[in-house]
């Protein structure tokens, strides 16, 4: 008995050991992980680079930053450095949100973001809901281009609700997984003969 016992110890330590060195070593890793922390601003003009295609249902006494019930709401809204308008526009943010609470503050946003950054070019894909008057996260789902298997979230904040353009402040934090540094993006790309 105690024999049997004792190799089903060594066999879970077998088992143990090696994944807890490759868990040590991923951990290792984590500090070389790719990731990219930058912010962006939002024009959003209702009636210019947003517009209401179906109105919802009206609840009672909504406010003026809230959209009826089932509001579907789409948007191209172009994106800068600063929350000045004026200022370089460095990307598009594409997509729709539906009003999906009864106090028409909630919506479920799904966005395309475009960005012609200085190192990196491509799309982002977020989903997720989105408050009309409080910080939101949304889980980047993927991406394209420079930005091909990218993770984290992007948060959305409104900075000003009051003009006819409403800004958001976009803060991307992104994080590229390890198994993607095996895919060149760069100059290498186009070596592997393909």
């Amino acid at each position: 008995m105690a024999l049997i016992l004792r190799s089903c110890v060594l066999v879970i330590l077998f088992f143990v050991l090696p994944f807890k060195a490759t868990s040590d070593h991923h951990h290792h890793h984590h500090h070389g992980l790719k990731s990219l922390h930058f912010a962006l601003f939002q024009h959003e003009t209702v009636n210019k680079t947003g517009y209401i295609i179906t109105k919802g249902v009206a609840g009672a006494g909504l406010s003026e930053t809230a959209l009826p019930f089932g509001t579907l709401f789409v948007f191209q809204d172009p994106m800068t450095l600063t929350p000045n308008r004026s200022s370089k526009a460095v990307g598009i943010a594409e997509g729709t949100s539906i009003t999906s609470s009864f106090d028409g503050l909630q919506s479920i946003s799904v966005a395309k973001i475009t960005l012609r950054l200085k190192r990196h070019t491509g799309s982002i894909s977020i989903v997720g809901g989105t408050h009309n008057v409080k910080p939101s996260d949304h889980p980047v789902v993927g991406g394209t281009g420079d930005f091909m298997f990218v993770q984290g979230y992007v948060r959305s904040s409104p900075v000003d609700l009051k003009s006819l353009t409403v800004v958001y402040k976009i803060e991307f934090h992104l994080y590229w997984p390890p198994f993607a540094a095996q895919f060149p993006l760069d100059e290498g790309a186009h070596e592997s003969g393909l």
